[in-house]
């Protein structure tokens, strides 16, 4: 039972975007591998169902490919005509939209997502036409081949040789209200390429020779098949979000490794790869932030793990929180994560008294989620004296001899009551408030110590005999025991509303740094002004030097940001990050690739690929190696690289727009001028005098 009260906000958010939702149209893709499958034939046969319950059907566009089985679909079906467009010479037809939207029918057929619309039209591609169709509340029925989708363009070329160069963005499938597969074993479509039912003989033979392969098509039919899984999983997720429910629907494994500062955790990260692989599933490694200060050994030591995570194809998060255990449960049950990867060493017996072990723990809360404990080795006396020193702080004695002097202070405070003839509950009120001020200001340790002192001090001057450390009534036992008690929970509760504030803290500077550096670039236009602010913001934010290269024509990068006399004009550095934004990978400094570099260079990568590269250097050597950094890094890149997308976008958009506005000129010009002084009119009368003459 959710016991959450929801926000207005959120409530009034959520019923404006069901609102828009119920307004906008329906978009169903029929999906397959490839061309021949029957997606036309299974979206007409549809369409067909539709017109039969007497909802208005129009067939809006159709590629035939001369099938006479696909032909026979279209008896008795209203067709839209196709606008026809000139383009060189020759006559294209194209789907008219502007016909569609007048006509406005509950369903429309329109085929080819992924086709490129001629020159001259109000879009570039079909699936804007289509969007501009949902918007208006029209049901579009289309169809789509998997070598379309953007994400998985390069994998296709890899796969077949081929480069498809006609693809439509992820979310417009991602946003489709239905999905359905089309599906057809390889064997039988090149079966039906053979008897000519997909292309005309001469265009299959050249198709199976090419793209048409037998090992081609099974591999995108998988590549099908998976994406089409992926999005009923993404559907699985938000409605066991929309139900609210912590239970566990094992429709897909997924795995979590705990990754931590221990050596175990790179066996544990190279199991769970193992198990992934195995069971083709998703893994994820969690490291979680319990506020405890790691030294420089520590953060190398969980940057190497996480790293290692990331070469093997897992995703990494970085959580917060005050209980390891809690937080690992409920990223598990938040995600649907099947099964729990954690390690488990050799541990004394007396630590159990101490405290529950964080994989009991973890077994204790998992529920229907299954627990891997695996067994690591023992860790040598160097690593488990070099974690212990990397788990606590630097001592602070001065911290301690504070303690003692508020103690003090405490202790003559307490003896002025007891002069003046004050009851003893007065006095322990005294030596609680110095505990608590103790706590809050100098940490647990000298919290804790003040509460032995405070103890100690009021048995010493206020308990008869006076001056010293015994009690003739035993009753002062009780009151020792419960005034130890209570200020050590003081002193703990203290010491961890600090820990809690400080990791809001850190959270609300990369929070807020990246609120200023989005706002910043959302406002800004034109390359030079972006990365120029992009510079200031990153500079400031991670007080470092900052680089920006950016490619030329030839794809040979240079720093647009980054003076002479800056690191970024050195050849090894420029050539460094050349490597980074050809690899699209993270290297410099810090990192396992080319460490020699004096920065850390991380690729701008947006949705069409890496469009640049950013590079940092500090003063401090290894500063962006803690996992923290590096994810707020990524981020920022992250942020950089889609606003220079947007901005090459942009500017590509007015290019066409001037280009049409200075065709849509000629034209007017042209048409303007006498038939009798075209260049074209004067061509066709000579030549007709030239051939009377003749």
């Amino acid at each position: 039972m959710n016991n959450q009260q929801s926000n207005p906000d959120e409530l009034l958010e959520q019923i404006r975007s069901e609102t828009k939702a119920q307004q906008r149209g329906k978009l169903k893709i029929f999906f397959g591998y490839a061309a021949g499958v029957g997606k036309t034939y299974s979206m007409l046969e549809a369409a067909r169902i539709q017109a039969a319950a007497d909802l208005d059907v129009v067939l809006g566009y159709v590629e035939l490919h001369a099938r006479p089985e696909t032909e026979v679909l279209l008896l008795g079906m209203e067709l839209l005509p196709p606008k026809e467009v000139e383009y060189r010479g020759i006559k294209l037809k194209e789907f008219d939209l502007d016909a569609a939207l007048a006509r406005n029918p509950a369903v429309i057929i329109v085929d080819e997502l992924a086709h490129t619309n001629a020159p001259g039209l109000r879009h570039t591609k079909r699936w804007q036409d289509v969007e501009e169709l949902l918007d208006a509340g029209v049901n579009v029925y289309t169809t789509l081949n998997v070598q379309h989708l953007e994400s998985l363009n390069d994998i296709v070329a890899q796969i077949s040789g081929v480069e498809v160069r006609e693809t439509i963005p992820d979310t417009v499938f991602d946003q489709a209200d239905s999905i359905e597969l089309v599906d057809l074993p390889p064997e039988e479509l090149l079966q039906r390429f053979q008897e000519g039912k997909v292309y005309i003989p001469v265009q299959a033979e050249q198709a199976m020779q090419k793209f048409f392969k037998l090992p081609n098509l099974i591999a995108l039919r998988e590549l099908s098949l998976r994406r089409t899984a992926d999005r009923v999983n993404a559907q699985v997720q938000t409605a066991r979000q929309s139900e609210g429910s912590t239970q566990i629907w094992a429709t897909r494994e997924r795995l979590l490794v705990c990754v931590g500062i221990s050596p175990t955790s790179a066996r544990l990260i190279r199991v769970a790869k193992r198990m992934a692989a195995a069971l083709h599933a998703p893994w994820v490694a969690v490291y979680v932030d319990d506020g405890r200060l790691l030294s420089d050994i520590a953060h190398q030591k969980l940057t190497r793990n996480l790293n290692l995570a990331e070469q093997l194809g897992g995703e990494t998060v970085m959580l917060g929180g005050e209980s390891i255990a809690d937080e690992i449960v409920k990223y598990a049950q938040s995600k649907n994560v099947t099964k729990i990867i954690i390690g488990k060493t050799g541990q004394p017996r007396w630590r159990e008294f101490i405290g529950k072990p964080i994989v009991s723990q973890v077994l204790h809360r998992s529920g229907d989620i299954d627990v891997y404990v695996i067994r690591g080795r023992s860790e040598s006396a160097e690593e488990g004296k070099s974690d212990s020193i990397v788990r606590t702080r630097r001592i602070d004695y001065t911290r301690f001899g504070k303690a003692i002097l508020v103690t003090a202070i405490c202790t003559a405070m307490a003896w002025l009551i007891h002069w003046i003839g004050l009851s003893e509950t007065n006095q322990v009120m005294i030596f609680f408030m110095g505990i608590a001020f103790v706590a809050a200001l100098y940490g647990r340790g000298p919290g804790i110590l003040s509460s032995i002192a405070s103890v100690l001090a009021f048995d010493f001057f206020f308990v008869p005999p006076y001056f010293s450390f015994t009690a003739n009534d035993t009753q002062y036992f009780i009151t020792f025991g419960v005034m130890l008690t209570i200020a050590i929970l003081i002193s703990t509760l203290s010491h961890r509303i600090r820990r809690q504030v400080e990791m809001l803290r850190q959270r609300e500077r990369r929070t807020e740094a990246l609120y200023h550096l989005s706002r910043k670039l959302a406002a800004t236009a034109g390359l030079y002004q972006l990365v120029t602010i992009a510079q200031l913001e990153i500079s400031a934010s991670f007080a470092s030097e900052v680089a920006i290269f950016l490619p030329d024509e030839s794809n040979r990068l240079k720093a647009t940001i980054g003076g002479p006399n800056s690191f970024a004009a050195i050849e090894k550095e420029i050539a460094v990050a050349q490597w980074v934004f050809e690899h699209g990978q993270l290297a410099g400094a810090g990192t396992d690739t080319l460490p020699d570099a004096n920065a850390i260079y991380v690729p701008l990568t947006g949705s069409r690929g890496t469009v640049g590269v950013l590079a940092l250097r500090s003063i401090e050597l290894g500063r962006f190696t803690a996992p923290d950094q590096r994810q707020l890094i990524e981020m920022v890149a992250n942020q950089l690289a889609l606003a220079i997308e947007r901005d090459s976008l942009a500017e590509q958009a007015q290019k066409v727009l001037v280009r049409m506005e200075a065709e849509s000129l000629r034209n007017s010009s042209m048409s303007s001028v006498s038939p009798d002084l075209r260049p074209e009119s004067g061509t066709k009368s000579s030549y007709r005098q030239s051939d009377g003459q003749n």
